[in-house]
């Protein structure tokens, strides 16, 4: 171990409300934005913690369903519906390869 003292970077809030921002967004995970920003995860985690509390967790939502909905709240059911976009995806998938499969002449799989 080296004997020098951790050298910590500052940033700007500007810095930390747009990193914020890329998460809130959702097409990237938070490793892949902290990556592409040369930041700490923890870092990341800890500025949107910090930006959620400061927004007081009220977003003004369009609809009726989200009015006043928390961001926590959205971001719940953000996760929740990426979830089961991934699962979709996935059925999709198999479903598009078993049609291939049983679509295919039997007599040109035999040799």
């Amino acid at each position: 171990m080296s004997d020098r003292p951790r050298r910590f970077r500052h940033y700007d809030d500007e810095f930390k409300r747009s990193a914020v921002q890329l998460c809130l967004k959702g097409e990237k995970t938070i490793p892949e934005i902290a990556e592409e920003l040369g930041v700490s995860t923890g870092s990341l985690y800890g500025w949107r913690a910090q930006f959620l509390d400061e927004s007081e967790g009220k977003l003004e939502a369009v609809g009726d369903e989200l009015d006043g909905a928390s961001i926590q709240e959205l971001a719940a059911e953000l996760k929740r519906l990426r979830r089961e976009n991934a699962h979709l995806r996935t059925q999709r998938e198999i479903l598009k390869k078993a049609a291939t499969i049983l679509g295919e002449d039997p007599r040109s799989s035999m040799g």
